[in-house]
């Protein structure tokens, strides 16, 4: 089985995450309060208000950093574990 690379994973899961982050917001700029997901958002990105261009740009950045850190956690283990098995069969 072949090994995962880090990069190509770790930007997918890094735009992945910040383009669900920019929708959420966009979603919430348009849909009444009580359907809003910035209540989600504030405990989850240190720094972010709802809502301020700066505020906007850190969670965007954050998401991103979050699925870096996925693909950091996530790749070595795979890897590992796939070469383990591989080789006890």
């Amino acid at each position: 089985m072949r090994k995962i690379r880090f990069l190509p994973l770790g930007l997918t899961l890094g735009l992945g995450l910040a383009i669900t982050y920019a929708l959420c917001v966009a979603f919430g700029l348009v849909a009444p309060e009580s359907l809003r997901m910035y209540q989600a958002w504030e405990p989850l990105l240190p720094g972010f208000e709802w809502l301020s261009v700066g505020s906007f740009f850190l969670g965007l950045a954050e998401s991103f950093l979050y699925g870096i850190y996925a693909a950091v956690l996530f790749v070595p283990l795979y890897n590992f574990f796939t070469q383990r098995l591989e080789t006890s069969e």
